[in-house]
Formats: C-alpha cells, structure tokens, sequence
C-alpha cells in the first residue's frame, strides 16, 4: 500500500471514508513496553509487513534488529527520543536522534522538556526542538514532536505546535501514552487548527478501536500510534 498524499485533510476523510482499509497507512504499530524481547519485535514487525501499517514504533534499543526485518518494505522504522519523560538534555536527545537514524530509523518522535514548558523556558523549548529537527532532518529521516498534552493547557499547546512549525517539523503529536492522560479530540483539533495543513497530527495513547480512529481522524489527526492495529483492521475488514 502506498504512502497517503492528498491535498487536504478533507481529502484524507473522504479516503478513508470510501476505502476504510487505507487507514492502515496511517497507524504506527507501536511496541513501547520496557519488557518486549526481540521476538515481541519480530512479531510486530511481522504484522506491519502483513497489513502495510507506516510505521512500528519501538524503543531505541531495539531498531537495529527491526530495521533488519523490514528491509525492502514499505514500512519505517520509527523510534522515540527523550522518552518518555522529555528530561533530557539537548545534547543528549541529538545523539539518542544521529544513533537511531545510523541503526535504522527514518521516522523519530521526540518528547519536549515539559516541564521547560510549563515553566515559560519557551527559548530552550524552542531551541530544543530546533536542534532535534535539524539532526534528523540531516539524516533524511522525519521527526515528530511529541508535546504531551495531558500536562499543558490550550495556550501552552498552540505555544509549543507553534514553536514545531518554527522548526519545519513534519508532526506534532498528543502523547507518549505513558503519562495521566492521551489523546484526546480536543487537543487533536487544536493541534490542527494552530498548525494548519503544512504539519502532519499523530493522535498516540488510549486508541483502541476503529470508532476511536475515525473520530481522531475527522479531528484532525493524519497519523494513529497505537497497539491495537491488528484489531483495528479486524474490524475494518468485517465492516468492509
């Protein structure tokens, strides 16, 4: 399955209206949990090469091997930076980024320093960001900016979503799924709305169903992280 390009988001929702098995192009498989073994990844791997999902999502340490599993396919390699707590310092999260894109990774989703962000630091948030971008981008691979929105209001949101579009990063996204809270269609909206057409939206934590899927995508969302892709596309092909 090809990788989705439409013009608009409405574009996006009338595809995936009219062919509910295109939604597999926008799931990344995700596998975060602290005790996947490699089999666990092979698996996942497995499955995305089965239903052509974007991406599998994993830990660092293992994207070397998953790389190596999903040679000469159209599924990518997307792995995370600074997770889950978005702690760490900016030379770190460069290197975690330069390493994954050397073992494999062409897709990195990135965790702001939140609580940077709560505080108003909003030039470290911003130079931050910027510096993350910019080492993947070198590597040719894309960068998502995970701004967990559980712990920021609306303004602190659209401030951050800003501060990503500054950067030319390709998504912003809600969540890493192990924080209080996940996606929601509020925040989804919002995101949507301050970064407009130009930025990708990655709705990641608590999507576990088709319903929940479609919701976040007439939200605005153009990409899904989610552990629950093979039974959502159960679902999509007995609905189909």
């Amino acid at each position: 399955m090809p990788t989705i390009t439409t013009e608009s988001h409405q574009e996006l929702i009338d595809l995936i209206a009219s062919d509910p098995t295109q939604i597999a192009a926008l799931i990344d498989h995700t596998l975060l949990r602290p005790d996947a073994v490699e089999k666990d990844i092979a698996r996942l791997c497995e499955q995305a090469r089965q239903y052509h999902f974007a991406s599998v999502c994993i830990n660092p340490t293992h994207v070397r091997f998953a790389a190596s599993q999903l040679q000469e396919t159209d599924v990518k390699v997307c792995t995370v930076v600074g997770f889950p707590l978005g702690a760490t310092t900016t030379d770190e999260k460069v290197h975690e980024t330069r390493q994954a894109i050397e073992h494999g990774a062409k897709e990195i989703d990135m965790v702001i320093n939140i609580g940077a962000a709560k505080a108003g630091e909003y030039d470290f948030v911003r130079d931050q960001i910027a510096a993350v971008v910019e080492a993947t981008h070198i590597g040719h691979a894309i960068c998502k900016v995970i701004i967990e929105t559980s712990f920021l209001n609306d303004e602190e949101i659209m401030r951050v979503c800003q501060f990503a579009k500054g950067a030319d990063a390709d998504f912003v996204k809600t969540s890493t799924g192990f924080s209080s809270g996940g996606a929601t269609l509020g925040d989804v909206a919002l995101m949507r709305q301050t970064v407009g057409q130009g930025l990708g939206v990655k709705a990641s934590g608590g999507i576990r169903d088709l319903h929940t899927s479609r919701l976040m995508i007439l939200a605005g969302a153009n990409r899904l992280g989610l552990s629950k892709g093979v039974e959502i596309m159960q679902e999509v092909l007995i609905a189909t």
